[in-house]
């Protein structure tokens, strides 16, 4: 992937991941994330949820593929990109990784440094990129 992809991937503000579903139907959310070379991670943190085990995790568990997305959208469509990552998913059980983990992700977003999550750790481990663009990326 170019480096230029990967920076507004990268810098991007939020996330939408896919899972499946254990009877096959997707499962599409948002989620705040931070990239570090081919290895994504997220985590379950204090915004209200109705439960701490999530749907996600669930899916993830039985299919550990997944695919996120980050975007841009502009009233002028000659502004808009994306790009597609595509990897296996796991729960971070190494306590270490799971604290780089945490720090990558309160570099990224103040409300972590606040509050940091005290849920479940996700690594993605990236094996595809796709973009697109409107107009090539200076």
């Amino acid at each position: 992937m170019d480096p230029q992809w990967r920076d507004r991937a990268a810098t991007a503000p939020v996330a939408r991941i896919a899972t499946v579903r254990a009877d096959g139907r997707p499962r599409v959310v948002p989620c705040c994330f931070a990239l570090t070379g081919d290895r994504l991670y997220w985590a379950v943190d204090h915004k209200p949820k109705s439960t701490r085990q999530l749907g996600r995790l669930d899916d993830i568990a039985a299919h550990p593929t997944v695919s996120l997305v980050v975007d841009h959208y502009d009233e002028d469509w000659s502004e808009l990109w994306w790009v597609r990552m595509d990897g296996e998913a796991r729960v971070v059980e190494d306590e270490d990784e799971r604290e780089r983990a945490l720090d990558l992700l309160a570099a990224k977003y103040q409300q972590y440094r606040d509050h940091r999550p005290s849920g479940a750790v996700v690594a993605v481990t990236i094996s595809r990129w796709q973009s697109w663009a409107a107009r090539p990326v200076l």
